[in-house]
């Protein structure tokens, strides 16, 4: 179990209430309980770094050099409106079967039609070759959004040869914009991927891994690494920490809330339920980070394994997942986190192709959320009368600009009426909703009133102030709805 320190940094439920903002943004009063808040910005947690955001993508889509390109504008936009820094993930079970190309052909430079969907691994993924042009754009893709790379090489079916020579382009190329390449995708799940024969072990791995590091770093000197990009394997990951240490700069590893899709069990419910297993894992990842001084990212993620569920991962819940398990892992030390994706795989932050244009999906908008409160400080917040469902949670921080706080109410059915102890004197916060129909709703969702459009244009247009009385605030939410609040 956690200490109540840590709890009270991580979720805490509550019960809900409230009619005000109902009536603010077109919501119907429903149930409601009521909550205080008490916050102390004197007990302060980790930092929430400025690039701790991030996105992930199948190797499979630099076959198509222009889609990470700086002249995909639209796309360009829609990373950078995430952050004006994060980083890039470029990696997956297609990174097995996408290899480099030094010398293509006109047909390898020739764009792919279709779509690239996160990987499903359910089969082996359509060979990709990739070329210096697709690298050459990735770099002008990078430099316009501002964001930096980790870089997925080929250990399942390539060699050390060929991704030395693949690594010594890239780093040439993306110069002080690479993180850290990896090596390998899920290496622990080999065998599922039939990409090793059964037994393989850490201690293969390991051995392999070594001759893959000790080939790029004959290239490229100077090259840092993460990993070991595995699937939720808390052996394999103290085993690489303690191995590898001097080798690398990043531990990385993966994370599915739900799956298999095809599971009738994988529902909103269960995707917005607390899983006693994952805050074990979140401790024991926060404790490797202690012993090992090694920073920790979850590097591929997302609400169900496979591509994601229709109806659960691309709906309003999954914004509000989102948005909570960027602050739970903040909360536990991580300095960072990247939500998988690509073409119009249900999970997706960002959906379509770049012939047909781009749209946010709900968990773009819990990913914006987090963007506006910013990088900060995290600061210890309590909830009273915690309910073992936790329907509610709150996360608080100083910025650069203010304390702030973000509040979900992932119950459905009922709205909350908040009380709010800031802890320190403030006179009026403003309040920027995040709303839409339903927890199940697909459309509909609007941060500040509006909705996130072409080119990731977005503004809010609704931003109400409330007044302090006697030191503190009171909050209204609807079901279903979050916010931030930016203390003044």
């Amino acid at each position: 179990m956690l200490n109540m320190r840590r709890r009270e940094f991580l979720q805490l439920s509550v019960l809900a209430s409230g009619a005000s903002f109902c009536k603010v943004f077109g919501f119907e009063t429903s149930p409601a309980n009521s909550l205080r808040l008490t916050i102390d910005p004197n007990d302060t947690g980790y930092t929430i770094a400025p690039d701790f955001t991030g996105l992930s993508y199948e190797t499979q889509q630099l076959g198509d050099p222009t889609f990470f390109a700086p002249d995909n504008t639209e796309l360009v936009d829609f990373v950078r409106r995430l952050g004006k820094q994060g980083i890039l993930r470029i990696g997956g079970n297609s990174s097995e079967y996408s290899f480099w190309t030094p010398h293509p052909t006109a047909a390898d430079l020739a764009a792919a039609s279709e779509p690239v969907n996160p990987s499903t691994g359910k089969h082996p993924d359509a060979v990709r070759k990739i070329t210096p042009k697709a690298i050459d754009n990735l770099r002008g893709f990078i430099d316009a959004t501002g964001w930096k790379l980790i870089y997925g090489l080929n250990l399942g079916k390539g060699t050390p040869e060929a991704s030395a020579e693949e690594a010594a382009y890239v780093a040439k190329t993306m110069g002080s914009k690479l993180v850290a390449f990896q090596l390998g995708n899920e290496p622990n799940l080999f065998v599922l991927a039939n990409l090793r024969q059964k037994g393989y072990s850490f201690a293969d791995y390991a051995q392999e891994w070594q001759k893959f590091h000790k080939a790029v770093v004959a290239r490229v000197p100077n090259a840092k690494f993460a990993g070991p990009d595995t699937s939720y394997a808390k052996p394999w990951m103290q085993g690489f920490a303690d191995e590898f240490k001097d080798e690398i700069i990043l531990l990385t590893q993966h994370y599915y809330a739900l799956g298999p899709p095809t599971d009738p069990r994988m529902t909103i419910e269960r995707l917005l339920t607390p899983r006693p297993k994952f805050v074990k894992a979140l401790e024991a990842m926060e404790q490797l980070h202690k012993d090992s001084g090694l920073p920790y990212r979850m590097s591929e993620t997302n609400s169900c394994y496979s591509a994601g569920k229709q109806g659960v991962s691309n709906t309003l819940a999954s914004a509000f997942w989102g948005a909570e398990l960027m602050y739970q892992l903040a909360a536990a030390g991580s300095s960072g986190i990247n939500f998988h994706g690509g073409g119009y795989g249900w999970y997706t932050p960002i959906a379509g192709t770049r012939a047909k244009g781009f749209e946010a999906r709900p968990i773009y908008y819990g990913m914006l959320l987090f963007d506006q409160a910013g990088a900060g400080q995290l600061v210890k917040n309590t909830l009273d009368q915690p309910q073992p469902e936790d329907t509610v949670v709150a996360y608080s921080l100083k910025t650069d600009t203010g304390l702030k706080t973000v509040v979900l109410n992932k119950d459905g059915s009922k709205s909350l009426r908040l009380s709010i102890d800031p802890g320190q004197r403030a006179e009026r916060a403003r309040v920027l909703m995040l709303t839409g129909p339903s927890l199940d709703a697909t459309s509909g969702v609007k941060l500040g009133g509006s909705e996130v459009r072409k080119h990731a244009d977005w503004e809010a247009a609704k931003q109400p102030t409330i007044a302090a009385k006697d030191g503190k605030f009171t909050l209204e939410l609807p079901a279903a709805s979050g916010c931030l609040l930016t203390y003044s």
